[in-house]
């Protein structure tokens, strides 16, 4: 792999606002930061939205006016996440593909999540997983745990390749209840990765304190990078994030030392089967 796929998650779903200002909550707000992590490098927004209040919401018609201002203002790939907040039902889960998105997140199996239970039961899965087939949206699966890939392969094997051909699974690591944020745990999962299809390719994502060891360690085994203020508050021991371009500008500099520099939107698209625009 000669690039660097860059997906920036600005937002997320647990975060308050009163406690990181910088989060990015309105759609002015998340089209300013699109635009510059854009110049910077970034190639995938992972959006969540919030509301009036900056409470996290799967507001069917927020939502659209996100994907729609998103593509109008940047050549990012818009990807919505499937998960919203660990206390969304399921029906609006599925209604997120409704909004158009040109990738969206699958998350292959429940976990616990801090305090809360992240449910994603079978049924649902396979229920997003043909959705987004029969409409034409690129997955990308999100990996808690190491079995969750056993539990991908078995998807794929029962209901067929993604939309585009092209398998992508996001390693999401550190999450107290999932798989630790350690290159051990990143090596592990990329030994079972080489059993899914040929050419599947994959990105990692360091909750908190692990985001520098997952980030290093996934740009040595040939993966991608996930960042954002999503993921994480703190930039340094001590220090907390000042923008989400913050962290963006630093997974570029690492890239660019792993001599991988970042993938444009364009070339992003072309790997991942995601069509242009």
């Amino acid at each position: 792999m000669t690039g660097t796929m860059i997906t920036v998650a600005p937002t997320g779903a647990e975060s308050k606002k009163v406690d990181a200002p910088a989060l990015p909550v309105t759609l002015a707000e998340l089209t300013a930061t699109a635009k510059e992590c854009e110049a910077l490098g970034a190639s995938i927004i992972h959006v969540h939205i919030r509301d009036d209040d900056a409470q996290p919401t799967l507001d069917q018609g927020r939502l659209r006016d996100t994907v729609a201002g998103l593509r109008e203002a940047t050549g990012l790939i818009v990807q919505l996440s499937s998960g919203g907040s660990v206390h969304d039902p399921e029906a609006d889960r599925l209604a997120v593909l409704d909004a158009g998105p040109e990738m969206a997140s699958c998350t292959m199996g429940t976990v616990n999540f801090g305090d809360d239970v992240f449910l994603n039961r079978w049924e649902f899965i396979v229920d997003l997983h043909t959705r987004m087939q029969e409409r034409g949206i690129v997955p990308e699966y999100e990996i808690f745990d190491l079995g969750q890939l056993t539990t991908l392969q078995r998807l794929l094997a029962r209901h067929g390749l993604p939309f585009g051909g092209h398998v992508h699974v996001d390693l999401v690591m550190g999450v107290p209840g999932g798989m630790p944020g350690t290159a051990a745990a990143l090596v592990a999962c990329e030994q079972v990765i080489r059993d899914l299809p040929e050419g599947t390719t994959f990105s990692a994502t360091g909750i908190g304190r692990s985001t520098l060891p997952v980030m290093l360690a996934s740009l040595s085994a040939g993966g991608h990078l996930r960042v954002g203020m999503e993921d994480t508050l703190t930039y340094a021991k001590g220090r907390a994030v000042e923008s989400n371009m913050q962290l963006v500008a630093r997974a570029v500099g690492f890239a660019q030392l792993a001599q991988r520099p970042p993938l444009t939107p364009s070339q992003a698209r072309e790997l991942l089967g995601v069509p242009a625009r």
